[in-house]
């Protein structure tokens, strides 16, 4: 039975990025119903200025699962993220990043196969914040004041950040299953403790109780400076490492360099019942429409959902056919040939056309 599955093209490049992933995936045998949904800055003037029409978000809930392509985030302007809308329209609490290295791609370092889990909706990323000068600023510093807590200058901006019970609990019972599934054999929870005794110390309370409920996989935990130390001298020590919101946002960064950057860091948010899969860099709109962007991210984007979806012969095909183009470094972007300005260098549809050409002689 095919597979019915909300493809979201994206703006800037995400349409090239979308079309390429989508042909390799029917090539490595799977079968799929495309729902074709719009949403980003190129649609905003069909729908009253939103970027993420009601039809998209009703969508995904029905088939449960989507493809995304990259969406453009304004700067300093505009409208707010449509990934951040997705994931609180649809409690994406859950966002994986596996960080694997692949022979072929420029790295300093080798043989690191991690998975950053982050916690999608609470933390300093909940946007809870006063500005500096408001009334409502002015107030909740003398209402810290009042309650015994000093600031040295009253004339800031103050953000909230709550970390509770129930959040931190799904995430790391998220982890641990994550690690169970994909035959992982320890959970590590990243968190500032020592300083935040109440936020991150309740953090690591639960992860601790969760991994007493878990006793079949390993756990221990680090302070997230001390995590990112470790990483840059010993990565093969670690395998799922799970966060709040902030910290996975900057480590996922962190071991996206490890393996050569973004155009191969893959990447899923999941809620209950739900999961969309989409590449982790941006659109680069400048690039639009010239053929030129690496797709491997988004493929390999493409490869996760497999897994999700159980097509797990059809989703290692598909990484041997990407990792056996990469190994080769003939039919790779410009991004990932030794020179930027390497004229043997070939544009977004002509990876998909090696990797599917792959995918024919792999069985």
């Amino acid at each position: 039975m095919a597979h019915e599955v909300v493809l979201i093209p994206g703006d800037g490049t995400g349409p090239e990025l979308t079309e390429a992933t989508r042909r390799v995936l029917e090539a490595t045998g799977a079968e799929f119903e495309w729902d074709v949904r719009e949403a980003g800055a190129d649609v905003m003037d069909k729908h009253g200025g939103n970027p993420l029409p009601d039809d998209v978000l009703d969508a995904v809930r029905r088939t449960g699962v989507a493809l995304k392509g990259p969406i453009t985030t304004p700067v300093g302007g505009g409208f707010r993220s449509v990934n951040v809308a997705l994931r609180k329209s649809l409690d994406l609490y859950g966002q994986v990043r596996p960080c694997k290295t692949y022979p072929g791609v420029r790295t300093r370092f080798e043989d690191v196969d991690l998975v950053v889990v982050r916690e999608n909706t609470e933390d300093l990323y909940a946007g809870i914040e006063y500005e500096q000068g408001t009334p409502e600023a002015e107030e909740l510093i003398s209402w810290i004041e009042s309650r015994g807590g000093s600031l040295r200058h009253r004339d800031a901006g103050i953000s909230i950040k709550p970390i509770s019970v129930t959040g931190t609990r799904r995430i790391v019972e998220f982890a641990f299953d994550y690690a169970r599934r994909m035959s992982r054999r320890k959970v590590t929870a990243v968190h500032k403790a020592n300083i935040m005794k109440f936020t991150d110390g309740l953090y690591l309370r639960v992860a601790r109780e969760v991994a007493a409920e878990n006793p079949d996989i390993q756990f221990d935990d680090r302070i997230v400076d001390n995590m990112s130390m470790q990483l840059v001298q010993r990565p093969e020590e670690y395998d799922v490492l799970v966060h709040p919101n902030l910290y996975g946002d900057i480590v996922s960064d962190l071991c996206a360099g490890m393996i050569g950057g973004l155009g191969v860091a893959p990447g899923a948010n999941f809620g209950e019942g739900i999961a969309i899969f989409e590449p982790t860099h941006g659109s680069a709109p400048k690039y639009a429409g010239q053929n030129k962007v690496n797709p491997i991210a988004m493929m390999l984007s493409g490869m996760l959902m497999l897994r999700h979806l159980e097509e797990h012969a059809a989703a290692d095909r598909m990484e041997r056919a990407i990792a056996e183009v990469i190994r080769e470094g003939e039919s790779v972007t410009y991004d990932m040939k030794p020179s930027r300005d390497d004229p043997t260098a070939v544009g977004t549809s002509e990876v998909a056309d090696a990797i599917i050409g792959k995918l024919e002689v792999l069985v």
